[in-house]
């Protein structure tokens, strides 16, 4: 994976998600309920994006052959989990919670409602978890010298950020601050792990394999 590639992956969805809970309303309340329901309509969109940033790391980072590619597929399973359960918080005590407060009013059905958001919104983000810490592993393997530094970085940032995650959704400023950090973190584990190199099969001119290193796009 190129760099830029990994860049774009890793920070914008965080970012946006960070720039977007600033404005998160503290309470829903049914002068806070438009905002709260349309935010998280634009939260159906960016959430699941933030699966790019662990996905973006084992991609650079996992090795070559048959567990590499059993690697990346447990980081794509994961994100999956992550974007479903996630979203389905998303919808029902964002947009759901939002628009019935805006039509009935406040009530008793906000509580059950955000209590099966909140039991279905945890697994997403433990599987989210799970993948950040397979990401951080990763790249701390395959990080290359010195990089290996900003490895160990990216891992710490963006692991406790992740933890964070599972309780701060993206309320301001704790939910904030866990995007930047997840932005940050995912950013320099992809970063430090797009400087490996790893032998690669070419031609030689008689047909002879010819085995030289080469920097894993």
């Amino acid at each position: 994976m190129r760099p830029t590639t990994a860049v774009l992956a890793t920070a914008l969805p965080a970012l946006a998600l960070a720039v977007l809970g600033s404005s998160h309303p503290a309470v829903l309340t049914p002068e806070s309920a438009p905002w709260w329901r349309d935010l998280h309509v634009i939260g159906l969109v960016l959430f699941p994006l933030l699966a790019l940033g662990p996905w973006a790391v084992v991609r650079a980072a996992r090795p070559a052959g048959p567990v590499g590619w059993v690697l990346e597929g447990l980081a794509v399973v994961l994100g999956l989990v992550y974007a479903a359960f996630y979203g389905a918080l998303d919808a029902l005590a964002g947009i759901g919670g939002g628009h019935e407060t805006m039509r009935v009013g406040p009530g008793p059905w906000v509580a059950a409602l955000f209590e099966i958001a909140d039991a279905l919104g945890i697994q997403g983000a433990y599987a989210y978890l799970a993948a950040t810490v397979l990401a951080a592993m990763l790249a701390l393997v395959a990080a290359p010298g010195a990089w290996r530094v900003l490895a160990g970085a990216g891992a710490l940032f963006a692991v406790v950020g992740a933890w964070s995650f599972l309780t701060s959704h993206i309320y301001w400023p704790y939910g904030v601050a866990t995007m930047v950090m997840l932005a940050i973190g995912h950013t320099a584990m992809a970063l430090a792990a797009t400087r490996r190199t790893r032998p690669t099969a070419r031609r030689a001119p008689h047909g002879e394999p010819d085995r030289t290193p080469a920097t894993q796009q």
